[in-house]
């Protein structure tokens, strides 16, 4: 059995791979699954579902932000790891898959899966997600960016629109907690991401924050758990047709104007539209962006896209022609998935490194630290760099990191730390504890000194640190700390 998973803030869609065709799983209660996780008046955990008066966790996702292996997070009054609950999260839709869906798993068949992640992901947040389907069961056969995943879907139902003048398309992914815009160049049944670019915590549940704040300051009170979550659903429920949003707050219903509604929701509108004028350019062609008229569309995906606002202010702005919303909101990034991971689809991807990686290291005996950039954003993966210099020191300390930008030759923007490798440059060094040596400047020159790193598709690092004089060679898995 093929599927492929899309894990969001909340909901999780799971779409099948079936001769050719890509459906959306059903479930007994809907199409989709909530990505939710409870805690009943006793203190035990429900996944997919809640109670009035349970406490509830929601946009799990937005936890893995920035989250570490260790991290935890509380409901009610007992803490959990982080990864514990997104694992048991997943074995419960495993289940429901298996028992109560019409996906046909038959018992103890292997589920194959394609899963993704949002394309400004932190590396920590694909290795935790990764960990996690495959602990809930799942063997997991590719880690996709979410627009990339949701490219597979336009390429799959409007090929035709992609000429040799027109071969980009910009994927807008409207998430519940997060926004994404990738731009893709499609030749054949290759997808080339070219660059990527988004917001990590910006998409329906901030719609849902907006729209309350706006309840309050027209009729008073607070903004609560129970408040966004009668928001939440009467902005689900909300068409083009719609002409009055009206919130039942138990005592009283209080009416709003759609348009005040949508105006409340512009400004996070337009802090996509702003990140979505940063994926357009193709750095193989210089820092002109790219011209809009060599787009074949821009592909309006993600479930916080069907406020109708959202599309009316995307074809204001670029035109009625040129924006396309999927079919399928949704599910448009497990139906992509479902699509990449069918062989007989015949769709090939070549994704690029969404973050910069580097490395910090001593220099002047340990005095100063200085940083450089091993693998920039936008390097097409797989890729393998490498250094090679005269060591200065007895012991390389490097500290890697990666980070969203790059100021003056420095890390900024989301600094997410790596793991630290110490180094024996000195021979006579390389059976002690480093981490007891103070970093000093050789007094003659140091051995010859070759850095290799290899970073796959999926993001992970592998780096060699080798001595040319003699072979000495050590080579580390990399992972965030």
């Amino acid at each position: 059995m093929q599927l492929g998973i899309d894990f969001g803030t909340t909901h999780t869609v799971v779409a099948l791979v079936d001769r050719g065709n890509y459906p959306v799983v059903s479930f007994e209660h809907g199409d989709a699954i909530p990505s939710i996780i409870s805690m009943d008046e006793g203190g035990a955990l429900h996944f997919g579902r809640t109670e009035p008066g349970w406490h509830v966790l929601r946009s799990v996702k937005r936890l893995l932000d920035g989250a570490r292996p260790g991290a935890e997070v509380r409901i009610g009054k007992q803490s959990f790891a982080i990864t514990d609950l997104l694992t048991r999260l997943l074995a419960h839709v495993r289940e429901e898959i298996v028992h109560r869906s019409n996906a046909g798993v038959r018992e103890g068949e292997a589920i194959e899966v394609a899963v993704s992640v949002p394309a400004n992901a932190s590396t920590a947040q694909r290795l935790v997600t990764l960990d996690a389907y495959r602990r809930a069961g799942f063997e997991v056969k590719a880690v996709v960016n979410e627009p990339s995943a949701a490219g597979f879907e336009y390429a799959h139902r409007f090929r035709e629109t992609v000429t040799s003048k027109r071969e980009y398309v910009l994927v807008y992914d409207l998430g519940g907690g997060t926004f994404d815009a990738s731009l893709i160049r499609m030749q054949g049944r290759s997808n080339e991401v070219i660059t990527s670019s988004g917001v990590s915590r910006l998409g329906g549940d901030d719609f849902d924050e907006a729209i309350a704040r706006l309840v309050v300051a027209r009729h008073g009170g607070e903004v609560t758990p129970a408040l966004l979550d009668e928001v939440r659903a009467q902005k689900e429920a909300v068409n083009p047709n719609t002409r009055r949003f009206v919130v039942d707050l138990g005592e009283k219903n209080v009416v709003l104007p759609i348009e005040d509604v949508y105006a409340a929701c512009g400004p996070l509108v337009e802090q996509t539209l702003a990140a979505m004028e940063l994926a357009m350019r193709d750095p193989r062609h210089g820092d002109d962006p790219v011209p809009w008229s060599e787009l074949a569309g821009i592909y309006v995906v993600g479930g916080a896209s069907a406020l109708p606002s959202v599309l009316r202010r995307m074809r204001d702005r670029f035109g009625a022609h040129r924006v396309r919303r999927s079919q399928y909101p949704f599910g448009s990034c497990a139906i992509g998935l479902a699509i990449h991971l069918d062989a007989s689809a015949g769709y090939e991807l070549s994704e690029r490194l969404t973050r910069h990686f580097g490395v910090f290291r001593e220099s002047e005996a340990g005095q100063r630290i200085s940083f450089d950039v091993l693998v920039p954003k936008d390097t097409p993966l797989p890729a393998e760099v490498s250094r090679r210099y005269r060591a200065a020191h007895n012991v390389g300390h490097f500290r890697f990191v990666e980070c969203g930008r790059v100021e003056q030759g420095r890390p900024d923007g989301n600094l997410a730390a790596w793991d630290e490798v110490l180094f024996p440059f000195d021979p006579g060094l390389r059976h002690r504890d480093l981490s007891a040596e103070l970093v000093r400047r050789l007094d003659a020159p140091g051995p010859d000194v070759e850095e290799v790193y290899r970073c796959a598709a999926d993001g992970t690092v592998q780096a060699s640190l080798r001595v040319m004089d003699d072979g000495f060679e050590r080579t580390v898995r990399l992972s965030p700390r």
